[in-house]
């Protein structure tokens, strides 16, 4: 399942050394504007301790967790819908992905240049959002000329289309994202094909300095202001602190978070928090080649999740036999979960649940 996330922000925000420190892909981080020219690309496991705690009753070979696409998109500039930056090619870049990390700078540092000359969260946020909306502008203008045209004719979809276009462009012109609106399944339907950047969801990354870890500050309090009211979710992180710890030895890891009193590096609750905002969830299947963690939609049906695993299963599919990992932590291997009544046989409707463990019987 290839779906990816974008890092978007002003330039000097901390993108690449968020992305570096996610990664280790060792993407060029410098304090000059543009360093990022072609975007940086990684692929990330998903931190799952139920990884390990299926592995305590199953052997095994190896262990597989799931795995997300992260996009380093170079700094937007005001006037990037214009061409400003490079601006046109990297907003190209943005509608590429299926969700946004927005990157806030949220401490002073006097040594790392910003592009505005001073630190502003509120007119960070807000010059980003502006040129993805005009960029939005554009593309819906374009299609509602289309769709006006084909309207006449009298056209059906052309005319749910138009509909749905101008209710877009009514929007965007009073400055208003895309996503922070209900849409109909019909709008959504019309609106789909344009890959509009301000449909798409946000996770707002307030970087943080290491003097504001838990993002208590004023700075990161706007960040998270606005996420509140924009229909998104914020999230503080120390860029710096983060790819500092990931440099480090694993055996050393530990002991570093245990001086700074957190349990696991920020990082980790930032994945997960993509692999959400994506609209994903995880299954597992357990056996002596491998316990692996696969990628479906939230809301997907087992044929579907079987055909994760091969295409040809979704189509083969007779039924899946599931159980839960609290089930295999209580009665210790999947034959004493089987003994106990606890195996499920679920048919073709079933939808999946976040974590089922799984094993899928397919015909020929």
């Amino acid at each position: 399942m290839s779906l990816a996330c974008g890092i978007v922000g002003l330039p000097n925000v901390g993108k690449s050394t968020i992305f570096n420190a996610i990664t280790a892909a060792g993407a060029e981080s410098a304090n000059y504007p543009f360093c990022t020219i072609e975007p940086n690309v990684g692929v990330v496991d998903v931190p799952d301790d139920r990884l390990e705690r299926i592995h305590q009753f199953v052997v095994t070979n190896r262990i597989v967790p799931a795995s997300i696409k992260i996009v380093d998109i170079a700094g937007l500039v005001a006037g990037a819908s214009q061409g400003e930056g490079l601006g046109n090619k990297f907003l190209g870049n943005v509608k590429e992905c299926d969700a946004i990390l927005h990157v806030v700078r949220c401490f002073a540092k006097s040594d790392v240049i910003h592009v505005s000359g001073s630190v502003d969260p509120k007119r960070d946020i807000e010059i980003i959002e502006l040129e993805l909306q005009l960029v939005d502008l554009e593309t819906v203008g374009k299609a509602l000329t289309r769709a006006s045209k084909l309207a006449r004719t009298g056209d059906k979809e052309a005319v749910a289309q138009k509909a749905a276009y101008e209710r877009a462009k009514e929007l965007l012109e009073k400055g208003i994202s895309l996503r922070t609106q209900t849409w109909s399944k019909i709008e959504r339907e019309a609106l789909q094909p344009l890959f509009l950047i301000t449909m798409k969801p946000v996770l707002y990354v307030a970087n943080v300095g290491d003097d504001d870890m838990q993002g208590e500050g004023s700075m990161a309090e706007v960040v998270r202001a606005h996420a509140a009211a924009t229909n998104a979710e914020m999230i503080p992180l120390c860029g710096d602190l983060e790819g500092e710890l990931m440099s480090m030895p694993k055996e050393e890891r530990a002991a570093f978070l245990s001086d700074l009193g957190m349990q696991e590096p920020g990082l980790n609750r930032l994945i997960r928090k993509v692999y959400d905002l994506l609209g994903l969830q995880s299954f597992f299947t357990a056996g002596p080649i491998e316990i692996r963690a696969w990628t479906i939609h939230k809301g997907d049906t087992a044929p579907v999740a079987a055909g994760v695993i091969h295409t040809d299963f979704e189509k083969h599919f007779i039924r899946a036999e599931v159980y839960s990992i609290e089930d295999l932590e209580q009665f210790k291997s999947e034959a004493a979960v089987k003994a106990a009544g606890k195996l499920r046989v679920e048919g073709r409707e079933y939808a999946m649940r976040e974590g089922d463990l799984v094993h899928f019987l397919i015909g020929k």
